[in-house]
């Protein structure tokens, strides 16, 4: 009989801590969503990109309400952890970034983002992947870290790319798009991978 193989992070380092905020450049940061981001929440559902790549579920503010309630909540179980991409002008979301699927004994999880129009072209998403990753790795102590995007969204594979998540390889109609099947990416960062020397 073998000894039990330990978790890589302990149950309740998580959720012991409160959700971290993170600077990013050009005065946006990454902050948990709260309630009286519901509007700005249900309005990305109707966004051509976010609806493109990531099929959001129309929603009405009141719902959106419940949604970022749920993200809360998602924390305290450490099963999620979600941020809001805001703007410095009116600390308003132009953008998602989350950690999925967090599995803290098995030491993995798998991102999930978006930005609106106002937030694109600022290399806001390589930026916003960095800091989450150095948290999840560095400070929450995951081993393994995953993005998984459409073969045809060359974005989404740029900032896996510059945030240093090595391509692994392609898997084969994985993902139902607006559109149809869809093969995908699949790239990873483990505890050790160099950090990419700048942000381009």
């Amino acid at each position: 009989m073998t000894d039990a193989i330990p978790a890589v992070v302990p149950a309740g380092t998580m959720s012991a801590a409160a959700q971290p905020v993170f600077p990013l450049p050009g005065g946006f940061r990454l902050r948990p969503w709260e309630s009286a981001d519901a509007a700005d929440l249900a309005a990305s559902c109707q966004d051509p990109k976010v609806r493109q790549w990531n099929r959001p579920v129309l929603m009405s503010p009141a719902e959106a309400r419940e949604r970022i309630a749920r993200w809360r909540e998602r924390w305290r179980t450490e099963e999620a952890a979600i941020w809001a991409i805001s703007s410095p002008e009116e600390d308003r979301p132009v953008g998602l970034i989350g950690l999925g699927d967090v599995d803290l004994g098995g030491g993995s999880a798998e991102f999930v983002y978006w930005l609106l129009p106002a937030g694109r072209g600022h290399g806001l998403m390589t930026a916003a992947t960095l800091s989450t990753s150095r948290w999840a790795l560095d400070d929450l102590g995951l081993h393994r870290l995953r993005i998984t995007h459409s073969v045809a969204n060359p974005a989404s594979c740029r900032v896996a790319e510059r945030a240093g998540f090595a391509l692994e390889g392609t898997m084969r109609s994985a993902l139902l798009h607006v559109d149809g099947w869809h093969d995908e990416h699949l790239h990873a960062r483990v505890q050790g991978d160099p950090w990419p020397a700048a942000v381009i």
